[in-house]
This record gives C-alpha cells, structure tokens and sequence, in this order.
C-alpha cells in the first residue's frame, strides 16, 4: 500500500506593505502616511541623488508620493510594491528635470572622451556613498540625471535618451562630461584622497 504524503501549505504571510495598500486604496489618510514615513528613507535616498539639494529631493519626494496615492489603483500586486514606488520616484524625478531645463547640456562626444583624465577614472569608485552622492548633487541636472540613470538605475543610452527625449550622443557625452567633471571634484574636494590605489 502506497502512502501519499500530503503536505501542508500555509498561505504566505502578508506583508506589511499588503496591509498598507488595502488600507490606502480604501482612502485612510492616516496609512497613507504610515506608507510615506515606511518608504521615506529610501525613496528620499534615490530623490536626492537627482537633486541639487535637500529642499529640491524632497519636492519630487513629495510629487512623487503624490503619483504613488493617486496610482496606486494600477499598482499590480505580484510586483513588490518598494519597487514600483522607486520607479515612480525616478520618473518624477525625470519629470521635474525636464520642467526645469533650461538650456542643454550638451558637448561632442569626441571632444567630451578627449577631455576626460582616465588616470582618475577608478578614484569615483573608490570612495563612500555618502561622499559620491554630494559630489553628484554638485553636477548640472542635464549631467546629474543622465549619471544616475546610466550608473546607477542601470538604464543603457537608447533608454535615457527616450526618457529625457535627447539623442543618443547627447546622452553618452553628458555621462563623459558628469565622469570628467565628478573626478574634478574629487580632486578639489578630496585633495588627500590617494589616486595612486
């Protein structure tokens, strides 16, 4: 005779951003805020690095949680939910470059290659977050969010040149020109920092 083990399944537990988004789709203002203040130090992370500043990572925070509320009726459940927020906080930051363009940052890719110092191109890789984070604040925007896209979120130039609506070159010298000017920086800001490792 023949036993068949039945195995006992338990439903997977709900998560804490679960609860939170029944509670928020239902309007309760009071989770709503509990989802912001859950999110924040995360989210406010990825704003800052788009940002000038503190005041400017926390405009788009504040816009883009805004799109995370009114949204939240598309969000599709077998996503994690910290990922589709983090997309939205991208775009919104996106968004809000495109708003304040005000002129292009663009240079000849040639010319950008040309002028960038490859003894110093390891050096960005060799120092904190922290430190990176507030030298990349000090990029122009144009040079700011093409760095963060391309470094950092992992998009490749085809992408962030339809997301910001450039071309191609354009986004590719602006990730040289962010490098050169970051390791500029680097230079002035950290003058003790050994380059030779």
């Amino acid at each position: 005779m023949s036993s068949i083990a039945l195995k006992l399944t338990t439903p997977p537990p709900i998560s804490a951003h679960s609860t939170m988004l029944q509670s928020c789709l239902a309007g309760n203002a009071l989770t709503e805020r509990k989802l912001y203040e859950t999110d924040y130090g995360k989210m406010m992370s990825i704003c800052m690095r788009y940002a000038k500043d503190r005041e400017e990572a926390r405009d788009i925070l504040h816009e883009g949680f805004m799109k995370v509320y009114k949204n939240l009726h598309l969000y599709e459940p077998h996503r994690p939910l910290e990922v589709w927020i983090k997309k939205i906080m991208i775009n919104t930051a996106i968004d809000h470059y495109r708003k304040n363009k005000k002129e292009p940052y663009h240079v000849d890719i040639d010319q950008a290659y040309a002028e960038s110092d490859p003894s110093h191109i390891s050096a960005i890789h060799q120092i904190s977050a922290e430190e990176i984070i507030k030298l990349v604040q000090e990029l122009s925007p144009a040079y700011r969010t093409v760095f963060n896209l391309y470094v950092i979120e992992g998009y490749s130039h085809n992408e962030i040149a339809e997301m910001l609506r450039i071309n191609v070159g354009t986004s590719k010298s602006n990730l040289a020109k962010a490098r050169q000017r970051l390791q500029e920086l680097i230079r002035t800001k950290l003058p003790d920092y050994d380059y030779s490792r």
